[in-house]
């Protein structure tokens, strides 16, 4: 959807992969925080390249980010303010259960921060229930 609109409209997409910082406290004793840190963002940068490679094909022009930080939410806003992005297009991933009760979602964070237009759209279900590394069960909507 994103892709069609910056065709149509001769748009440039700015696309942003967030790395939730963790405090050294929460990370395995074996797991050194930068090596953590360092493949997340190498494995960041190399899912953006692959989308930028696709949107390049198709004539789309695009800039890609990989931000770290604590509040996902806040580094996505600090891109939009910082990169003057007057639209968003963001996609929720249909979580459900206490995570998002307690901590809220991401999209619902940004649609109340965001002061330019913004588009929410529905990731698309599934074949399967898919399983979080935390076991949690994702739930389609």
């Amino acid at each position: 959807m994103a892709s069609d609109l910056a065709l149509h409209f001769y748009a440039e997409l700015f696309l942003v992969n967030v790395i939730p910082f963790f405090p050294t406290t929460t990370l395995p004793d074996f797991v050194p925080e930068e090596s953590f840190l360092e493949e997340a963002r190498a494995h960041a940068e190399r899912h953006l390249a692959k989308c930028h490679a696709v949107l390049s094909g198709k004539g789309i022009k695009a800039k890609t980010f990989v931000e770290i930080g604590n509040d996902v939410a806040g580094n996505i806003m600090e891109v939009i303010d910082r990169e003057h992005i007057d639209m968003v297009v963001i996609s929720t991933h249909g979580i459900s259960g206490w995570h998002p009760l307690i901590f809220g979602s991401i999209a619902e964070k940004v649609v109340k921060l965001v002061q330019c237009p913004l588009l929410l759209l529905r990731s698309a279900k599934p074949d399967s229930g898919l399983k979080t590394p935390s076991t949690r069960s994702m739930e389609w909507w």
